[in-house]
């Protein structure tokens, strides 16, 4: 009787279970109206997008402009004193005599006199002490008082001509004008073109100088001279004739410094501009020589690079001799020869 009840009870809750398993299984989740607290969102407006259209000029032109400004600043503070400059009462007549001077005459000299005659370049530093008037940093009434500055107003007001210096040329074949000695100080040219502003379908061109192997206006501080040394049988007296003057600047490329020699100017052609300006003067500024006197009297320190006397090649003396030092000595060499040839001809 106990298994009975026992048996009866276990099956009741088997059936229990099985009912609520499928109860859980069968589950549906209803779906919930609608209520009146409902928020319904609403789609947000975008502020419609005005495009601004701008005129356009269908009558507007290509055009091409050039740069013309100079690099370097050379003579670009050429600013007169309007007021006397100087506390000397007679400074006036002092200055429009300066302008009026002329360069000293030279001695006829005739070929078949000259016992002795050979070409010497040499090549002026305006670092060491002696030349630092070349490269002087001031302003006066007649300019840039740098001699490259100087050479620029020969060019540009005196009408002296500038000579191509390509490919180691210095015998004056090739006349330049000023705008190509400009390009030199400017660079290289470069061409882009530009959108027009007022009509986007047009590109105006413009020319500009790519100033990165322009020189630098610093750098330009070495001179280089073509000379001939004549001796006169009929005065019994050694004469130095310079013949040419080129500016040298040292471009530096790849972190190489190399020298460039820009233009050749015909020497005698310079001399009226040269008898004109004073050379600056450290010691009294109102004791002063001419450019003129100062090359004529050879106020100045040269080393030679090159000459005539034993040169075969007809070649520089970098390029005979890779040592700076014997470069140095060898050009005391040929200047001590030449005066050596005229000591011997005196007779004690």
């Amino acid at each position: 009787m106990k298994k009975l009840i026992f048996y009866t009870l276990f099956l009741v809750l088997a059936l229990t279970i099985v009912n609520s398993a499928q109860a859980q299984f069968n589950y549906k989740k209803k779906a919930t109206p609608a209520t009146k607290d409902t928020i319904a969102v609403k789609p947000v407006e975008v502020a419609p997008v005005v495009v601004s259209t701008v005129a356009i000029d269908t009558n507007i032109k290509s055009t091409k402009t050039v740069d013309t400004t100079m690099v370097g600043g050379f003579n670009a503070n050429n600013r007169k004193s309007l007021r006397p400059n100087y506390g000397f009462f007679t400074e006036n007549n002092v200055r429009k005599a300066t302008q009026q001077r002329t360069p000293m005459a030279y001695e006829n000299l005739r070929e078949e006199d000259a016992l002795f005659s050979e070409f010497v370049w040499e090549e002026i530093d305006g670092r060491e002490k002696i030349n630092r008037p070349f490269i002087y940093q001031a302003y006066d009434d007649n300019g840039d008082q740098r001699f490259f500055a100087l050479l620029l107003r020969a060019i540009e007001k005196d009408g002296v001509v500038p000579f191509s210096a390509e490919g180691g040329d210095d015998r004056f074949t090739k006349p330049l004008g000023i705008d190509e000695v400009n390009a030199m100080l400017k660079g290289s040219l470069d061409t882009q073109l530009v959108q027009n502003i007022n009509n986007p379908n047009v590109f105006d061109t413009s020319i500009i100088y790519n100033t990165k192997l322009a020189p630098n206006p610093d750098s330009i501080y070495t001179f280089r001279l073509k000379e001939q040394f004549i001796f006169d049988n009929r005065t019994s007296r050694m004469y130095c004739r310079i013949i040419g003057i080129a500016p040298v600047a040292t471009i530096v490329i790849n972190n190489k410094p190399i020298k460039r020699t820009l233009f050749w100017i015909y020497y005698p052609e310079l001399r009226a501009t040269l008898a004109k300006n004073e050379v600056y003067n450290p010691k009294n500024i109102s004791n002063r020589i001419t450019w003129e006197e100062l090359f004529e009297s050879r106020y100045f320190n040269g080393y030679v690079v090159k000459s005539t006397l034993d040169n075969y090649n007809d070649k520089m003396l970098n390029a005979l001799y890779k040592d700076p030092t014997k470069r140095l000595l060898e050009g005391e060499k040929i200047r001590q020869r030449i005066f050596d040839y005229e000591q011997d001809r005196w007779v004690y």
